[in-house]
């Protein structure tokens, strides 16, 4: 009996000395849901990755989870863990893209691009953003499509008012005096032919891509010369106004 007591004893002594595992908020405890969310957010990340390429290679409608799963490595049931279905991949995508989009054109749209020559303004401007959509054909795929979610098209529509609103900034830069009506007009018609332009672009590769894009530049520039090249600030208001049809 004492023996039995004895190693009852030890038992208990070396129990206590052992650290006692420590709860939320310290030690093991706090650090494992820890490694769980780096673990979720690494996934969710492989996961959104393995989107954009199934999103631009394929289109929205054309894609599925499977597709989806299958380019990330993990089965259906692992994705579906982290997202209900496609919309929600879909959304979660569009506002990470677009997160990154209004920090490429906030850059390019810098006031300090309106001392530069006209040629060398579309240049500073138009490469980050055609180099933005060339490297992420998802982001065009979401913001274009006819079947994509509401909210990314919510989304689409402000992004559009805000980068008009960014254009007719840069425009009125270099026409202080043009009326506000026709500086919209302006800056609408610039809008539009980038992004008629961006389609041709987005639609071809390598040299053909290339080409395309001297195109685009060719268009803005003839368009724009009139009325913000270096000899257009000598010319009368009304000479620099587009004739009525």
């Amino acid at each position: 009996m004492p023996e039995a007591r004895a190693k009852k004893g030890a038992a208990g002594d070396g129990a206590a000395g052992k650290p006692a595992a420590e709860g939320p908020g310290g030690g093991a405890g706090a650090a494992r849901p820890r490694r769980r969310q780096a673990r979720g957010e690494a996934r969710i990340a492989q996961l959104l990755n393995a989107a954009a390429t199934i999103f631009g290679a394929n289109g929205y409608t054309a894609s599925s989870t499977n597709a989806i799963a299958r380019e990330a490595g993990v089965s259906p049931g692992t994705l579906y863990q982290f997202f209900p279905n496609k919309e929600a991949i879909a959304v979660k995508l569009g506002d990470q893209l677009l997160l990154r989009w209004r920090d490429t054109y906030g850059a390019a749209f810098t006031p300090s691009h309106i001392e530069l020559p006209l040629d060398r303004m579309l240049d500073a401007i138009l490469d980050p953003l055609i180099a933005f959509n060339c490297e992420n054909p998802a982001f065009f795929v979401l913001m274009h499509g006819s079947e994509i979610p509401g909210r990314i098209t919510e989304a689409h529509d402000t992004l559009h008012v805000t980068m008009l609103s960014r254009v007719e900034e840069v425009l009125a830069g270099y026409l202080p005096e043009t009326p506000a009506a026709q500086l919209h007009r302006v800056a609408e018609m610039t809008f539009m032919v980038f992004k008629a332009g961006l389609d041709l672009v987005l639609a071809n590769e390598g040299d053909e891509r290339a080409a395309y894009i001297r195109e685009l530049k060719t268009a803005m520039y003839r368009y724009l010369d009139p009325l913000i090249g270096d000899d257009a600030p000598d010319l009368a208001p009304q000479a620099r106004q587009s004739p009525t049809l």
